[in-house]
């Protein structure tokens, strides 16, 4: 009953406001066709197809596959990680309580993202974005080193035996590969699009109903759903404060309801655990702020 209310009182706001969920979705899409489809597709393509070419001997060491899981799903943007534990899931290299750690490990945006838009362009200066995307790393890293921990207890290096074979595949890698991405793309698409008009309504919706700043709820509540209007409503109102690459850094950590559906909805499709992937965005939100400070 929670939830048909809650979906019958979205259908009213975007009926009664909808110029402002126009301009919100407007703005989604833009986001999706500038800043996201060109850096992503043929990331995600690339990184399938090396996945999909058939490998007859597969690593019998542990740590040689979850390097590979975190070196391809790492640094490809959201949601590269998802896509590529799963996809190993799905071939044999990876169980799925190995899936659940790795998720929450191999989950970074892209450095095209952090250098070209966040340190180029919001910061004005390249290397704070590299000191950005240095401090994601060693987040993530720390948490890797904690997830082989776990992983290590009870468990040896997987054998020839426990490995599964990866399944014969009767098309082409290349094909399949792109076949699979565009699902990838369309789940971006249409995730950015949905919850950049839900923020822009529910922004204007509280902003009439409270007097509040509108800065402040307007950079909340799209942090909230979608992670780069966030992150851009958070520019055009806190740029001349001291606080602001350290609130930047935990709008990114923290992702945004359109970044955590993309990932649920791949890590669904190999029955992925996703509770360490919600201890990692935690983690990420407290650290990465504290150690970007003592970086810069």
């Amino acid at each position: 009953m929670i939830s048909i209310a809650v979906i019958w009182g979205l259908i009213i706001l975007f009926i009664l406001q909808p110029g402002i969920a126009h301009d919100g979705a407007e703005a989604g899409a833009q986001l999706f066709v500038h800043a996201l489809l060109p850096y992503l597709l043929p990331y995600i393509i690339l990184t399938q197809w090396l996945l999909k070419v058939p490998i007859e001997n597969p690593s019998k060491k542990s740590w040689k596959r979850y390097m590979k899981a975190y070196v391809l799903g790492s640094f490809g943007g959201f949601p590269v990680g998802a896509v590529t534990v799963t996809e190993m899931v799905k071939i044999g290299e990876l169980n799925r309580r190995e899936s659940g750690y790795l998720l929450a490990a191999c989950h970074a945006p892209g450095p095209m993202f952090i250098l070209g838009f966040v340190g180029t362009e919001l910061f004005g200066d390249t290397s704070s974005g590299w000191k950005l995307l240095a401090t994601i790393h060693i987040a993530n890293i720390l948490f890797l080193l904690f997830a082989l921990t776990a992983m290590k207890k009870g468990r040896q290096d997987m054998d020839s035996s426990q490995l599964q074979l990866p399944k014969k595949r009767a098309g082409s890698p290349f094909l399949e590969s792109i076949k699979e991405s565009s699902t990838v793309i369309i789940l971006v698409a249409t995730t950015v699009i949905f919850f950049s008009a839900l923020g822009n309504v529910l922004t204007t919706a509280i902003s009439k109903a409270f007097t509040i700043d509108l800065g402040i709820t307007k950079t909340f509540l799209l942090a909230l759903f979608e992670m780069t209007s966030g992150v851009q409503s958070a520019t055009d109102h806190f740029f001349t404060n001291p606080v602001f690459p350290f609130l930047i850094a935990a709008i990114i950590s923290l992702n945004g309801l359109s970044i955590h559906m993309q990932v649920f909805v791949i890590a669904k499709t190999a029955d992925t655990p996703l509770f360490p992937y919600f201890l990692s965005r935690i983690w990420s939100v407290i650290t990465v702020p504290i150690i970007l400070y003592f970086l810069l």
